[in-house]
């Protein structure tokens, strides 16, 4: 457990201190591309995310109070390592009416539609094929867009270490991972091993969603917070995916090259998407790979994926309510989430 906890010493303080760049730089690596995961549905928080008239909106569309959206707030985290021409966002064809006209900062070209949801693994597939046709050599910030995090800068600093490690890195994949700051037993959690050498952890395996007491264990151990935030160059990711789904893989790039050529009237993803098995990442990907892995250990920074109700009010808590401050291209979330608590616990 010693061996454990100082491997990543190094780069923990440095993170904490803000790294080697101001809390605001954004990297100048011309092959940063940040993408933005924005085609969930929000499922599990479905209570919170219903309006009065009792239409869902998908978490991503909604704020935690009544500023911009959790996708907004994710877009401006991406800014943190990479600027618009190289911010991507994957979002929903039935999720349309969320989106449109509501996402002016993305250039057209940056906007991948998915025609449903297959899983994140294709939620993922999908515009990584369309960033490595337009850039061979891209690095990649993978993103939720659907997160909440209390001190942004301190993400900041370790999403900016992260791409710039990912220059000698490129054949592994790094995962973020948040250090606990509770037993939360409703969290995938990341088991680390030892130090590389290199500024990181291996990877000894994942636990998704352990019982209380399991998770307390993993904590001791040095277990961190699965926040699904990666790092990683374009190919490393696509080799991750291909080793589990080659057959998918081949006909995803097929189809993304049919419709880039046709332009408009591009379907064949479409129809691939009809027939696709559903793949999730972080389940059917990920296990058995984690020798291509590796664990960047973040500082407590606030960090929750607001999944349950539960979690919505301990962040609404732990945040004086902000001043509402809306920037040019900022949508307001559709939803309130802080809101909605309030009015489903008044009765």
């Amino acid at each position: 457990m010693a061996a454990r906890g100082s491997a990543a010493d190094d780069s923990v303080t440095e993170v904490a201190r803000g790294g080697p760049r101001g809390v605001g730089t954004v990297l100048e690596e011309p092959n940063t591309w940040a993408l933005v995961l924005a085609a969930g549905e929000g499922s599990r928080l479905r209570s919170l995310t219903t309006s009065p008239s009792g239409t869902p909106v998908p978490k991503q569309f909604c704020s935690l109070f009544e500023g911009p959206s959790l996708l907004h707030e994710a877009l401006r985290r991406a800014h943190a390592v990479t600027d618009s021409a190289h911010t991507c966002v994957v979002v929903a064809a039935q999720h349309r009416r969320w989106w449109h006209g509501t996402l002016d900062s993305v250039p057209a070209e940056n906007l991948i539609v998915q025609p449903e949801n297959r899983g994140t693994a294709n939620g993922i597939l999908l515009p990584l094929l369309h960033i490595l046709a337009r850039d061979p050599g891209a690095q990649i910030l993978l993103l939720p867009s659907d997160h909440h995090v209390r001190q942004e800068a301190l993400l900041a600093s370790a999403l900016r270490r992260a791409v710039e490690q990912l220059t000698w890195r490129l054949d592994e994949t790094l995962l973020l991972g948040i250090e606990p700051e509770e037993a939360d037993p409703e969290l995938g959690y990341i088991l680390p091993g030892m130090s590389d050498g290199r500024g990181a952890l291996t990877v000894a395996r994942f636990i998704e969603k352990p019982p209380a007491a399991q998770a307390r264990e993993l904590i001791r151990a040095g277990g961190l917070w699965n926040a699904f935030i990666i790092a990683s160059s374009a190919e490393a990711l696509l080799t991750l995916i291909r080793r589990r789904a080659p057959e998918v893989v081949d006909e995803m790039r097929i189809a993304v090259e049919r419709d880039r050529d046709v332009g408009t009237a591009a379907s064949a993803v479409a129809v691939l998407y009809r027939h696709l098995p559903i793949l999730d990442f972080s389940r059917d990907i990920l296990p058995g790979q984690e020798s291509a892995l590796r664990a960047l250990p973040v500082p407590r920074c606030g960090w929750s994926d607001l999944g349950t109700p539960k979690r919505v009010a301990a962040a609404v808590r732990a945040v004086p309510r902000p001043a509402l401050s809306i920037g040019p291209g900022v949508a307001i979330g559709q939803l309130s989430l802080a809101a909605q608590h309030s009015r489903l616990a008044a009765g």
